[in-house]
C-alpha cells in the first residue's frame, strides 16, 4: 500500500536505488519507499549472467543476478517498502511525485528524493547509421535481454559496432551460444571497453577488433538484414574511400554508448550537464533542493560496485539534509573540465562545504605519463602524477577540505603530458 508521505522516495530499484535505500535505512531514515517500473528489483543486473560483479561490494566474485539478490535480500531484511510495476509519470520541484500502476494513480510527497533510473542505449537513429533499416539491427543490451532472460538468440552471423562493454560481453556470450561473431568495429583509435573485456571477450575467442572503423552501409532484402559494410575513418572520423569491407550477416549489434535516463529531472526543471546527467554539487544534490541522484542516471560507471559505492555515499548526504545539518549551498564554485578531460563530477563545490571531496572524471583519449592538475584560475593547487589514463576507466582523485579551501574562484581540472 503506497502512502501519501515519505521521508525518502527512491525512484528506480536497480543497484543504485537499492544500495542508497539500504544505507539510508542503516543511517536511521525510517520512512523509505522504492518505486520500480519493472516487475522485479535489480534493473539490468537480472540479465547480466556473466561474473565479475561484487569484488568491491561483497569481496567475492558474483554474477549480476547473484549481486542483485544480495541487495534485494537486504531490502527485505530491513523491511524497506517498495512497489513494482509502477511508473513515475512526473516529478515536481516541491518533491511531489505522481505515479501510477494497475491499482491506480498516486500523489506522493517526499522530504527527499533519490533518483536512480539508470541509463539507456544509443540506437541506430541516434548515431545516424547509414543505409537501410531492416530487422536485425539491435542494441547490445536488447540482445542480452533476449538471450539471457527470454532464451532467444538474436542471430547466427553477427557483427558488432562499438566496443562498449555490453557489446564486448555479448561477443563472448553469442559465441558460446553457437553464433559466429564476425568482428567488432570501433570508430575511435582505441577501445571504449575495459581492457579485461577486450582480452576475455575478443582476444580469447579470436574475434577481430577494427579500430578507427565504422559501419558505412547497412543492406537488407525484403526487410531483413543481409550485409553490412565497414570502412576505415581518418583522424576527423571521415570515411576513407577504398577501405570498404563487406560482411554477410543477419544481425548488427550496436554498442555505441549509454545516455543517462534523466527526463524526470529535466521536466522538473533540474539543470542538466552536457552528458545529460544532472548538474550536482559535492553532495550529489541537483539544482532542486532535496533531490539527489546517483548511479548511471548521473554518469555512466565502469562497474556496478562503483554504482553502489556512490549511492551509499549519497545516502549520508540525504541523511544530513533530512536532519538539516548540511551547509548553505547558495554560493558555490564551478568545477570545469579543462584540457584533456571529457567530464568531471561534481559540477559545483559549495563554499560552505566541510567534507573532503572525491572528483570523478574521464579523459578524452588514452594518455601516458601525465599529471592531473587542479587549478584556481592560473594558480595550481594540486598536481598528481598518473602513469596512464584511458577513457573507458573512470578516475577518482580526492581533495581534502583544507585543499578545497584554497580555491577562491572556479576549480579547473586538466591533464598534461609530463615533461
Amino acid at each position: 500500500m503506497i502512502k501519501s508521505n515519505y521521508d525518502l522516495v527512491v525512484i528506480g530499484g536497480g543497484s543504485a536505488g537499492m544500495a542508497g535505500a539500504i544505507e539510508a535505512r542503516k543511517l536511521g531514515v525510517k520512512d523509505i519507499l522504492i518505486i520500480e517500473k519493472n516487475d522485479y528489483l535489480g534493473g539490468i543486473l537480472n540479465q547480466c549472467v556473466h561474473n565479475g560483479f561484487g569484488l568491491t561490494e561483497f569481496k567475492e566474485e558474483l554474477t549480476g543476478p547473484e549481486f542483485m539478490t544480495r541487495l534485494s535480500d537486504e531490502v527485505e531484511k530491513l523491511k524497506i517498502d517498495y512497489v513494482l510495476n509502477t511508473t513515475v509519470t512526473s516529478l515536481l520541484p516541491d518533491k511531489t511525485i505522481y505515479a501510477s500502476n494497475q491499482d491506480g494513480f498516486y500523489v506522493i510527497k517526499a522530504k527527499a528524493i533519490l533518483l536512480t533510473t539508470g541509463c539507456y542505449e544509443r540506437n541506430a537513429g541516434a548515431i545516424m547509421l547509414p543505409g537501410e533499416r531492416p530487422s536485425g539491427v539491435v542494441t547490445a543490451g536488447t540482445a542480452q535481454l533476449y538471450l539471457n532472460i527470454y532464451g532467444y538468440l538474436v542471430g547466427k552471423r553477427v557483427f558488432i559496432l562499438g566496443s562498449g562493454d555490453i557489446g564486448l560481453i555479448m561477443a563472448r556470450r553469442l559465441t558460446l551460444e553457437g553464433a559466429k561473431v564476425l568482428g567488432v568495429a570501433e570508430l575511435c583509435p582505441y577501445s571504449n571497453g575495459l581492457n579485461r573485456n577486450i582480452v576475455q571477450c575478443l582476444q580469447d575467442f579470436n574475434i577481430p577488433l577494427y579500430l578507427s572503423h565504422t559501419v558505412s552501409n547497412v543492406s537488407g532484402d525484403d526487410g531483413i538484414l543481409k550485409s553490412i559494410t565497414i570502412s576505415q575513418v581518418d583522424e576527423h572520423n571521415q570515411i576513407i574511400p577504398g577501405t570498404e569491407k563487406k560482411y554477410e550477416c543477419d544481425t548488427l549489434l550496436l554498442s555505441v554508448g549509454l545516455i543517462p535516463n534523466s527526463p524526470l529531472l529535466r521536466d522538473a526543471g533540474a539543470k542538466l550537464a552536457r552528458t545529460k546527467g544532472a548538474i550536482v554539487n559535492e553532495r550529489y544534490e541537483t539544482s532542486i533542493p532535496g533531490v539527489f541522484t546517483a548511479g548511471n542516471v548521473l554518469h555512466v560507471h565502469d562497474l556496478v560496485d562503483l554504482v553502489t559505492k556512490e549511492s551509499r555515499l549519497v545516502a549520508h548526504f540525504i541523511k544530513e539534509y533530512l536532519d538539516n545539518k548540511q551547509s548553505d549551498s547558495s554560493s558555490s564554485l564551478d568545477v570545469i573540465p579543462g584540457d584533456g578531460i571529457g567530464y568531471v563530477l561534481p559540477h559545483k563545490i559549495t563554499k560552505g562545504n566541510t567534507h573532503d571531496v572525491t572528483f570523478k572524471f574521464r579523459v578524452r583519449k588514452p594518455i601516458k605519463d601525465l599529471n592531473v592538475i587542479f587549478l584556481d584560475k592560473d594558480h595550481e593547487i594540486k598536481r598528481i602524477f598518473k602513469p596512464v589514463l584511458i577513457p573507458s576507466e573512470m578516475t577518482e582523485i580526492n581533495l581534502t577540505n583544507d585543499e578545497l579551501k584554497q580555491f577562491k574562484n572556479n576549480i579547473t581540472v586538466k591533464v598534461e603530458k609530463k615533461v
